[in-house]
């Protein structure tokens, strides 16, 4: 699935087979397929598995909007 990240700093847009986010309510991981939704971010560690293996970055808070196999990230880090 398509990732983009967008934050102050950079954008980053990347293929992932697998996003792990830091929910406000809870964590959270999103899949290919996953049902659209949109949630705000908490302080912590945005994880995603794509080509080159398991990446991370550190955020302080941000929202997520999943949709059509497209996870979208505003963040702030």
């Amino acid at each position: 699935m398509l990732v983009n990240v967008y934050t102050p700093e950079f954008t980053r847009s990347f293929e992932a087979s697998a996003v792990f986010l830091p929910g406000s309510s809870a964590p959270f991981e999103v899949l290919p397929g996953h049902a659209p939704i949109i949630s705000t971010l908490e302080a912590g560690e945005l994880r995603w598995r794509g080509a080159e293996g398991e990446e991370s970055l550190a955020i302080k808070s941000g929202a997520v909007r999943v949709s059509n196999d497209t996870v979208e990230i505003c963040a702030e880090v």
